[in-house]
């Protein structure tokens, strides 16, 4: 076993990775140092721990032993304060989720549904970014509670997508009764589908064609709530 680490500086999550949980942040990267204290610290320490660990070995290969190497954190501390290998993985997952991403702003629905799209499928473009986020969906599917960590993580993570929605209506693009999430929901979802579910590639032409076919269901009405419409 390698010598354990000392527990490092934290390092936040970029503001860059789109709707997905992020990949470990670069320690080396200026201006992701967290602020806070001794606890904030270690709590981000463990986070990029659990992060390298599920991009290297995938939920299965994950262990608090691993955990504790790659923080600096003994391992009686991961478990007193954790609880478990699932508490670590919902914790990060909950980590990750406090940066400050905000979704795209062009001016128009057309260009913020399409930036939003292609943030998305970039996002999952190199193999060696995607590997986290990957694994925390593959969790979700062997962990409830690594799930209901999941499914906090993108309500919240939607719910800033409601933003795009709320600025067409102001522009008089769209509907007041435009159901905000089904609409940011449509435009990841056939990205989603071909990430996890027929494993294809994913790039610009499919997060354009997303983007477009949003777009137009959006125009004609499509995500507008029968009692809210005009």
């Amino acid at each position: 076993m390698n010598e354990r680490r000392t527990t490092p500086e934290a390092t936040p999550p970029t503001t860059e990775t789109g709707p997905t949980p992020p990949p470990p942040a670069d320690p080396a990267a200026p201006g992701t140092r967290r602020p806070g204290g001794r606890t904030a610290r270690t709590r981000a320490a463990v986070r990029d721990a659990v992060l390298t660990g599920l991009a290297e070995h995938g939920y299965p290969g994950l262990t608090v032993e691993y955990v504790a190497e790659h923080s600096g954190v003994h391992k009686t501390t991961l478990y007193r304060r954790w609880g478990n290998l699932e508490g670590l993985v919902a914790d990060a997952l909950d980590l990750a989720g406090e940066d400050s991403w905000t979704p795209p702003d062009t001016g128009s629905l057309e260009g913020d549904l399409r930036a939003l799209a292609r943030t998305t499928a970039d996002s999952f473009a190199d193999p060696a970014a995607a590997a986290a986020p990957s694994a925390f969906i593959a969790a979700a599917f062997q962990s409830e509670r690594a799930a209901e960590a999941l499914r906090a993580f993108y309500t919240e993570r939607f719910s800033r997508c409601e933003a795009v929605v709320a600025r067409a209506v102001a522009r008089q693009e769209l509907d007041r009764g435009t159901d905000a999430g089904a609409l940011v929901r449509a435009v990841v979802s056939p990205l989603f589908l071909g990430l996890f579910i027929t494993r294809e590639l994913v790039g610009t032409e499919l997060a354009d064609q997303s983007a477009a076919a949003t777009l137009a269901a959006a125009r004609a009405g499509v995500f507008n709530s029968p009692t809210e419409s005009t």
